[in-house]
Parts: structure tokens; C-alpha cells; sequence
């Protein structure tokens, strides 16, 4: 009898809670079935990625409008894997870079030869070995595709993040100090929420990169070797070797519907997610909307579905119980001179047996002839891409300001500008073609817009990101003081949105010349047009299978586009970091 009382208690408790929790709401149900279809989708299109090399040949691309929802996951699912792989190579890669000299003494001019190294420089050294992996299966070729594509996303997103962690707030990193925060926790709980708005704008411009080298990823040609993955790529690739114009037109509708529903489920959530990490003291004015994220939100479906991952982050805080020491600050901190010295020896000695390989591989195949007119290509290509990236910089700066100033706009222009930036330049070749035959045109001139088609949106995103990311209370105070016309570019704009500017600029211009490969030499049909310069230069050389100008080639515009970096972009880097900082 004693223990009735504390049952009736347990029971009314129990009572409580059943009316306090609410019933499955509309919201799980739909966000279950939305999600149980993403499921099925990308279990779907796994299985195609795993069939046998042979299947290719047994069912090979055709131009059936029935087959193109099919063609349109499979590449949907090569450029999401890529950019999750992009995402751990950042995170990974970035962060080092910005948290030890050393390492970043080796990280960057990595990233700026990696980033000019052409994509059909990846697939002729690539893909053999990935075949060799899975002998006979499809995956090995799927692997190089996504590799490819991974090559067309990664150094965009590296270095976004390696510039927001070299800008975080002087006080926000006094604050982190003064708590005595640990390297994991200062990561988790500062440098990557300050981040992530820039990485979710360069995430879409990866994404939509990714589209301007999908015909090359997907319809994959080296030397005698052609292999067609079913895709929207190898679709183009086949379109416009047949002189097809309405299959190019399903094509370009078939993209448009994959960003639409991409931009609706994935990106625009992920952006209205990412507003609540802005930095600044007054709130945002206009926050950006978003349908999908307010029912993922209403619904408690994804916090059991996502409860493994919290949980491993509340593990990973628990363990990290280090003891509490306030760490020198970065401008302090004085490295040991033999060991800088002992690792600037090391870097030297890796770089110089690097090129030692190279000059005589092709030393042992080619004259110096050859080289001094790889060069001379070389010079043509940098001033085409000098020339663009400064017309780009002129059109799409105040455009950039203008949308990511205004959020309502920017959520309304947001997939338009992920179209255009996805839009490949292969499905403009043949009106190119046609109008420089037509009207007799030069090459040298006409095809070099090309070339900036799908890079100019990285400046663009990039500055809407800056742009977005000065902080409300200053805009206010220019407001208030009447800050106005150049005054206002000059003291607010420029400085707040410039170290995002270089990186967009940095990134275009690398952009520019690897997309020299694929704009320098175009054909639609037995039309064959070329412009002097480097970029056809390497795409006759893949095409033939002569893998020693094809090295000598991608030498010759890494030294280009590393030495550039390093004259131009990265003393603008280091000034932005030193004089442009939100303190």
C-alpha cells in the first residue's frame, strides 16, 4: 500500500508527458518520405556504378530522351561524392595550412599547382590506376570520374576556408584566448562557425563548377582509350559529336531540373542554416527563407537520424579535457630557427627532385625547341586570362555587392546564378563554331570568352559571400555618418569585401587556365577550331597520346600560374590578412 501513492504519481507523470508530447506531425511524414526517396535514389544509382566495364559497351550511351532522368542521377551522385570529398580534403588541408607555417609553406603552392594542373592532365595519369583498382567493374572508372570532378571542386572551397581562417576577428580570437579553448574546441566552437557562410557560397560554386568539366569526366579520352559513363556529360559529349541540337537542349533542360531540385532540398537550406553563424552584433535584417529548412526543422525525424554524428561530437568534447593553458598568440610566436631552416632544406630537396623527374622525362623525349614553344603558348593563354579576369572583375563586383547586400535577392537569384555558373561551355561550342565560320572571325579572339564562361562565377560568389558577411551594425553606422558613392566603396565595401575577392580572383584565374584545355580547341561536327595557346596545346597532345608534351605542357602552366600567384595573389592575400581583418 505504501508504494501506491508514488505510483498514482508515476501514472499521472507518465500522463503528463503522453499529452505533452505531440503526435507525428505532417512534417516527419513528409520529411520520411523525402528522405526514404533520396534513399532509393542514391541506392539505385550506387548499383549502376558497380556492374561490370562490359555493361558499357552492351548498353552504351544513346540519345533517348527515356534514358536521361537515369544519365542525370548518376551524374547528380558523382558530383555529390566529389564535393563530400572536397569537403574532407578542406577541412583537413585548409585547416592545416592556416595553423602551422610549416605546413603552409608546402599546403599553398600545392594548391596553386594543383589548381592549374588541367582536368584532362588528371584523367591521362588517373585513369589506368583507378581501373587497376577494381579490375572489370565500372567503379574504377566511376572513382576517376569522381576524382576528376573532385579535382574541379576542391582548391575553390581550400582556399575559401584557408582565407576565413586567417580572418577570424582579432577579439573573437582574444576571447578564445582568454577561455583558454583547446585546438579542437576553438575549432569547433569558433573557426569553423565563422567559416561556414563563405564555404556554403564556394560549396555551390564548386558544385556548379563541377558541371563545366563534366563532359571531360564523363566522357572519358586518352589516346586510343574512350569510355562513355552514363551521364549528362557523355550525353553532351555524344550530342555534339552528331551535330544533335535538340538532344543539347534536353541536356541543358535536364541540368536545369537537377539544380533546381538540388538548389530547393540541399543548397538553400544549408544557406538559411548557415545565416545564424554571420558575424555581427545587431541581428540580419532580412534572414533567408527557405520551405525545406523550415519542415527538416518542424520535423523530429532528423535529430534520431543525425543523433550518431551529435553524438560523436559530444564524445570527441568530453574526451578533449586537456588542461587549461592560454596559448601564445599567433604575432608572438617565434619559430625555432633550425628547425625552419632544416625544413625549408627538406621542401627545397623534394622540389628540386620533383623537377629534376620531370625535366628529364621530357628531356629524354622532346628538344628545347619544344619547350620554348610550350612557353610562348603560355604567354598567349596568361594574357587572354589577364584580359578576362579583369573585364569579370568590372561586371560582376557591383553586381556581386548589389545581391549580397540585398538577402531577398540573393535567395531569388541564388539558382540562377548556380545555373549559369554550371551551364558547360560544350553546349555553346556549336553556336561558336558556327558564328566565327560564318562571319570569318579569329579564333585567337572569339574563343577566348570561353574560357571565363564557368570561372567569372567564383568572383561573383565570392564577393556576394564578402558582401554578405559585413556586419549589419556597420552598415548602419555608414548609414548614420552618411557615408555615401565612393566614400562608401572605399572605407565599408572594398575592405570588407576584398580578402573574399581574392580568393574568387585567385581561384578564377586558375579556373581560366584549366578551362584554356576545353575553350582553346572546339569542334561541332568536322568544324575544328583552334586559338593559339597552351590549352590546345595540351588538348592535341592528350588526344594523340603524347604523354611527353602532355607533361611538359601541364609543367609549363604550373610554373605560369604558380609564379602569378605568387607575384599578384598572395601579397594581396597577405595584405588583406594584415590590414583588412574584422577587428
Amino acid at each position: 500500500m505504501s508504494n501506491m501513492p508514488q505510483t498514482a504519481r508515476g501514472v499521472r507523470s507518465f500522463s503528463r508527458l503522453l499529452r505533452v508530447t505531440p503526435a507525428p506531425s505532417w512534417a516527419d511524414a513528409v520529411a520520411f518520405l523525402l528522405l526514404a526517396g533520396a534513399a532509393i535514389l542514391i541506392i539505385g544509382g550506387a548499383e549502376g556504378m558497380s556492374e561490370p566495364l562490359a555493361r558499357l559497351n552492351i548498353a552504351p550511351v544513346t540519345l533517348d530522351p527515356w534514358n536521361l532522368p537515369g544519365y542525370a542521377l548518376r551524374t547528380t551522385l558523382r558530383m555529390f561524392a566529389a564535393l563530400g570529398a572536397s569537403l574532407g580534403f578542406t577541412f583537413v588541408v585548409a585547416t592545416l595550412a592556416a595553423k602551422s607555417k610549416r605546413a603552409e609553406m608546402v599546403i599553398v603552392p600545392a594548391l596553386d599547382i594543383l589548381q592549374s594542373v588541367p582536368i584532362l592532365g588528371f584523367l591521362t595519369f588517373t585513369v589506368t590506376f583507378f581501373m587497376g583498382l577494381f579490375p572489370g567493374r565500372q567503379f574504377g572508372v566511376e572513382l576517376a570520374a569522381i576524382f576528376a570532378i573532385f579535382t574541379s571542386q576542391a582548391w575553390n572551397m581550400a582556399f575559401s576556408f584557408y582565407q576565413s581562417l586567417r580572418s577570424v576577428p582579432t577579439d573573437l580570437e582574444e576571447v578564445s584566448r582568454g577561455f583558454a579553448l583547446s585546438p579542437w574546441r576553438r575549432f569547433i566552437r569558433l573557426e569553423l562557425p565563422f567559416a561556414t557562410p563563405a564555404l556554403v557560397w564556394n560549396a555551390m560554386m564548386s558544385m556548379s563548377g563541377g558541371w563545366f568539366f563534366v563532359v571531360a569526366s564523363e566522357a572519358i579520352s586518352v589516346g586510343n582509350t574512350r569510355i562513355m559513363l552514363p551521364g549528362i556529360g557523355s550525353w553532351l559529349a555524344l550530342a555534339i559529336d552528331r551535330q544533335d541540337f535538340r538532344a543539347v537542349g534536353w541536356a541543358v533542360g535536364a541540368m536545369a531540373v537537377v539544380i533546381l531540385l538540388y538548389d530547393q532540398f540541399v543548397f538553400r537550406p544549408v544557406v538559411a542554416w548557415a545565416d545564424r553563424f554571420r558575424f555581427e552584433q545587431t541581428a540580419s535584417q532580412v534572414a533567408p527563407q527557405s520551405w525545406a529548412y523550415d519542415l527538416f526543422r518542424r520535423a523530429r525525424l532528423l535529430p534520431v537520424l543525425f543523433s550518431p554524428l551529435t553524438g560523436f561530437g559530444r564524445l570527441m568534447m568530453a574526451i578533449d579535457r586537456r588542461p587549461a593553458r592560454v596559448p601564445k598568440a599567433r604575432s608572438n610566436a617565434k619559430p625555432n630557427p633550425m628547425g625552419q631552416a632544416a625544413w625549408l632544406g627538406l621542401v627545397a630537396a623534394a622540389l628540386l627532385s620533383a623537377a629534376w623527374l620531370v625535366i628529364g622525362y621530357v628531356a629524354s623525349h622532346l628538344a628545347w625547341r619544344d619547350a620554348l614553344d610550350a612557353f610562348a603558348l603560355a604567354c598567349l593563354t596568361m594574357l587572354r586570362v589577364l584580359v578576362l579576369i579583369a573585364i569579370a572583375s568590372v561586371i560582376w563586383v557591383p553586381i556581386g555587392v548589389w545581391i549580397g547586400l540585398r538577402p531577398r535577392w540573393a535567395e531569388r537569384l541564388q539558382p540562377v546564378a548556380q545555373f549559369l555558373a554550371a551551364f558547360p561551355a560544350n553546349v555553346l561550342f556549336p553556336f561558336a563554331v558556327i558564328a566565327i565560320v560564318h562571319w570569318r572571325l579569329s579564333p585567337d579572339i572569339w574563343l577566348s570568352p570561353l574560357m571565363v564562361l564557368g570561372t567569372q562565377w567564383y568572383i561573383l560568389f565570392n564577393v556576394i559571400a564578402g558582401a554578405s558577411a559585413i556586419p549589419t551594425d556597420l552598415r548602419e553606422a555608414a548609414g548614420m555618418f552618411g557615408v555615401r558613392r565612393w566614400q562608401w566603396w572605399r572605407t565599408l565595401i572594398i575592405p570588407g569585401i576584398f580578402p573574399y575577392y581574392v580568393t574568387g580572383a585567385l581561384t578564377a584565374s586558375g579556373g581560366s587556365w584549366n578551362a584554356s584545355i576545353v575553350a582553346e580547341a572546339v569542334s561541332w561536327g568536322s568544324e575544328h577550331l583552334e586559338a593559339h595557346g597552351l590549352g590546345t596545346y595540351i588538348a592535341k597532345a592528350t588526344t594523340a597520346g603524347d604523354f611527353p608534351r602532355v607533361t611538359l605542357g601541364i609543367a609549363v602552366m604550373s610554373i605560369f600560374v604558380t609564379g602569378f600567384n605568387r607575384l599578384l595573389w598572395r601579397p594581396l592575400y597577405a595584405y588583406a590578412d594584415r590590414r583588412l581583418r574584422l577587428a
